[in-house]
């Protein structure tokens, strides 16, 4: 009898066990489904080809990065709370993206990220006539640019993504075959790093960078004009009305431009300034106070969230721009989030506008056998 019910007890318990195996594996599977749902409904094919979404965590924070425009489409990173807060702008799909190319969320921007004058530039004694899609100007590549392009990508693992694109001499207007790439880390420390590299086979010019749209905040967040901004920089480049650089540096003391010790955005951006009123706020570059290597550049911090975000970079020059030409109601951001006036800052870590047309500005000519190489990191804390 006793062996009997020994016997009865295991069963049931294999039983027991079994059951648990089955439904921690349709658990499982169901929660596969879910997360590849999510990434087919955001897919979509684009120029014949697929644009999907890819996820990177380092158990703190998590990025989800699509490969068309090698674009950052969200950073979840820690607050004050104990929550995370989702810090970049984006949409929900792949064709949002491509529908609304021109706002450039999260993407890299290029061949050349800013503007280039009358779209054009002279490069051993040749003239080169670019695409304009900023009035006379050409803007982050023109109407052509890497951000409109669907790039290759390899999941390096769960903290890398590595995207590649080739783009084919004369696209755009440029010269030279030219192959890029791009990968995105999410470090350990909670720091978002881009690395940035590229060869040619003709001399030409190139200026990449990443254009993210934050509000630490939340994405979907009404202002960034309570956030606090230090930027390391005693100079800019000032515009014309036509925000191409005037060849002259200006000194920021007295200025509305000076984020040498922590400003909040919002304190002079209705200064009545000259330059103010060309950029119709903050779109100006800033001349970093740096010398060669990785160095920081810029702090901006969140009262309300208690995120901070240092901005490192090799770059000699960082673009800030506060949402100026941002208009509410017309396209709708992640989970239907209205994207309002000012209610998102971009710091791009570049080289400075019009370098190929300022011969006073550092070269952006990369030649044959020589490599493109800088790294930038958003690295988040919280205090």
């Amino acid at each position: 009898m006793t062996n009997k019910i020994i016997y009865m007890a295991t069963l049931a318990a294999a039983l027991l066990n079994t059951a648990c195996n089955q439904s921690s594996q349709q658990s499982a599977e169901k929660a596969d489904t879910v997360q590849t749902d999510s990434a087919s409904g955001f897919s979509a094919q684009i120029d014949g080809q697929e644009a999907k979404l890819y996820t990177l965590t380092n158990g703190k924070a998590k990025a989800t990065v699509t490969n068309y425009g090698a674009r950052l489409v969200s950073l979840s990173v820690p607050n004050k709370e104990g929550g995370e807060t989702d810090v970049v702008l984006g949409y929900d799909k792949a064709e949002t993206y491509k529908a609304n190319k021109g706002t450039f969320y999260g993407a890299i921007v290029g061949r050349y990220g800013n503007r280039i004058a009358k779209g054009q530039f002279t490069l051993d004694g040749k003239t080169y006539q670019l695409e304009k899609n900023d009035g006379e100007n050409s803007l982050h590549g023109g109407n052509n640019g890497v951000y409109d392009k669907v790039w290759n990508a390899e999941q390096v693992d769960e903290k890398t993504l590595k995207l590649t694109y080739h783009a084919a001499d004369g696209e755009a207007g440029y010269p030279g075959n030219v192959d890029m790439t791009v990968v995105y880390t999410l470090n350990d420390d909670t720091g978002l790093a881009i690395d940035y590299n590229a060869t040619t086979d003709m001399t030409t010019v190139l200026n990449l960078t990443n254009h993210a749209y934050f509000n630490l905040n939340g994405e979907g967040d009404s202002t960034i004009l309570d956030h606090e901004l230090t930027i390391n920089a005693d100079k800019i480049t000032p515009v014309d009305e036509t925000l191409i650089p005037t060849g002259k540096f200006m000194e920021v003391t007295g200025t509305p431009f000076d984020f040498r010790k922590a400003t909040l955005i919002g304190e002079r951006i209705n200064a009545n300034d000259e330059q103010m009123k060309r950029g119709k706020g903050y779109d100006h570059n800033f001349v970093l106070n740096k010398k060669a290597g990785l160095e920081s550049a810029a702090i901006v911090y969140s009262p309300k969230t208690g995120i901070q975000m240092e901005v490192l970079t090799e770059e000699p020059g960082i673009q800030f721009y506060s949402g100026n030409f941002m208009e509410g109601g017309q396209h709708l951001g992640k989970g239907g989030k209205d994207y309002g006036y000012r209610s998102a800052f971009c710091l791009e870590t570049q080289h400075f506008p019009d370098s190929p047309n300022q011969p006073a500005f550092p070269s952006t000519v990369l030649k044959p056998g020589d490599t493109y190489q800088t790294k930038t990191i958003y690295k988040f804390s919280v205090r």
